[in-house]
């Protein structure tokens, strides 16, 4: 049976009181009310820097066993080398998330390439092959010059997911490479109709693969209150 699991890129908001957080929630309780809201969260920390030890055993502890966390491979990877020998970054980069691994609690790590680097399979092949074969990974291109068949054929070869994400300058095909689906909805609004219209495309691509879903964050709560409808909507309580 496929798996539906909808968040958010990030949880950290005050901005998001009191509408998505009750009204006294101390920021240090943030992400404990938002695992009895949402079931997955996507980590835009990872980019920057590894996190600590201790931090992921915090996240791990906040929440419940069914929670994942879908996280960011760092830019030294994508941006900083742009795929470039990056065997040794990307075995570093898995081991740091051990804690997360460990748990079972790791979700997709996604690459998210800078919009300059156009199509360069040879890069790509070299990146796919060190990737850990018991992980999911996905990848965000944002450069249209990788929208060809033969990028999808060889994520497919892969088992990598095309992270099929929008925003108000750049739509990717509807395309699924792997045998889970992963969306990043990014567009600065969604209406009522448009929402409708994203839990349409997410229920069709769940009938044949888990779906990981993602809205767009930034300060306002609209992002993560459209995910809990969304998952309301997709995976209603039992």
């Amino acid at each position: 049976m496929t798996q539906v699991r909808i968040g958010t890129s990030g949880w950290a908001y005050t901005s998001w009181k009191p509408e998505f957080y009750p009204a006294k929630t101390p920021s240090s309780k943030f992400l404990a009310y938002y695992a009895t809201q949402l079931n997955c969260v996507e980590v835009n920390y990872t980019f920057r820097q590894r996190p600590a030890l201790k931090t992921l055993q915090n996240w791990t502890e906040t929440t419940p066993e069914s929670f994942r966390f879908a996280v960011k491979a760092h830019q030294r990877i994508t941006h900083l080398k742009r795929l470039k020998e990056v065997d040794d970054d990307v075995r570093s980069f898995y081991d740091s998330l051990q804690p997360l691994s460990s748990a079972g609690r790791l979700g997709p790590v996604l690459f998210q390439l800078p919009p300059n680097l156009k199509a360069d399979v040879d890069r790509l092949r070299a990146l796919l092959l060190c990737i850990p074969k018991t992980t999911r990974a996905a990848i965000e291109y944002r450069n249209s010059s990788w929208f060809s068949d033969n990028v999808f054929d060889l994520m497919r070869e892969h088992d990598i997911a095309l992270c099929i994400a929008e925003s108000d300058d750049l739509q990717v095909p509807e395309v699924h490479t792997a045998s889970f689906a992963y969306y990043r909805f990014r567009k600065s609004d969604y209406s009522e109709a448009a929402i409708h219209q994203v839990a349409d495309r997410l229920a069709l691509a769940l009938k044949e693969r888990d779906v990981y879903a993602f809205l767009k964050h930034e300060e306002t709560p609209d992002g993560a209150l459209n995910a809990r409808r969304l998952l309301q909507t997709l995976a209603p309580p039992a």
